[in-house]
């Protein structure tokens, strides 16, 4: 009877440490660049010019892809895809959006599409 105590014991005690241990989780499979970042932003379309020190983009995510969203009158940005380089920074891939570069506190952007340009360079 002590030998069965003590084994059930030992189960308890490595069920509790199993159960206890949490994963790690990288911050990047969370999402952690979905927010709101404050700066300068800028956009430029033929005679079309808006220029703003105090301007923001709140990024979000749906599905696989990022929507960069401007105020100040600015055209959003959608349907970003972004690869990873380095530790939790990633730069977006893409057929004419690429030239988008993003971390957790950090977003700085270069964009030019169909004749319109973007610019980024906000901080959270």
């Amino acid at each position: 009877m002590k030998k069965t105590v003590q084994i059930f014991s030992m189960l308890l005690i490595a069920l509790t440490v199993m159960v206890s241990c949490k994963k790690d989780t990288d911050p990047a499979d969370k999402d952690f660049f979905v927010g709101t970042y404050n700066g300068t932003v800028s956009y430029r379309s033929g005679e079309t010019t808006i220029n703003s020190s105090d301007g923001k983009v709140t990024v979000s995510k749906v599905g696989e892809t990022y929507n960069f969203y401007f105020g100040n009158n600015i055209p959003d940005i959608t349907g970003v895809k972004f690869e990873k380089t380095g530790d939790n920074s990633y730069v977006s891939i893409g057929s004419g959006l690429t030239g988008i570069s993003i971390d957790a506190s950090t977003l700085k952007m270069l964009v030019s599409k169909d004749g319109q340009t973007w610019t980024a360079n906000c901080t959270r």
